[in-house]
């Protein structure tokens, strides 16, 4: 049997997205990758939205617990998901990179 996710209501999506934008922000603090991260993000964000916005109108997928916050015609949940995937992508990459490049010497 699955957990019931939606405890909190209208706030899930926001907390879950806020959840792993701390594990992604403690990658890109261990890795010191905020550099990289940014930079990701900042080419990866404008397709990310056009994308976003047009599954979104089309009717591909819906979002039942988010809050109701619009901004720039998405759920604001949606803008925090466009900053933590690649956030935690370049994280990883990053922090396994330090690992492994370490473990060599």
């Amino acid at each position: 049997m699955m957990p019931n996710i939606g405890v909190f209501g209208p706030y899930t999506y926001l907390l879950t997205e806020l959840l792993w934008g701390v594990v992604a922000l403690a990658l890109l603090w261990y890795a010191n990758a905020w550099r990289d991260a940014a930079r990701t993000i900042a080419v990866l964000y404008p397709f990310a939205y056009v994308w976003d916005w047009y599954t979104l109108t089309v009717g591909v997928f819906s979002i039942p617990l988010r809050t109701g916050i619009d901004l720039l015609g998405i759920p604001v949940e949606e803008h925090i998901f466009m900053l933590v995937v690649p956030a935690m992508v370049v994280g990883a990459h990053e922090t396994l990179k330090k690992r492994f490049d370490s473990s060599e010497e």
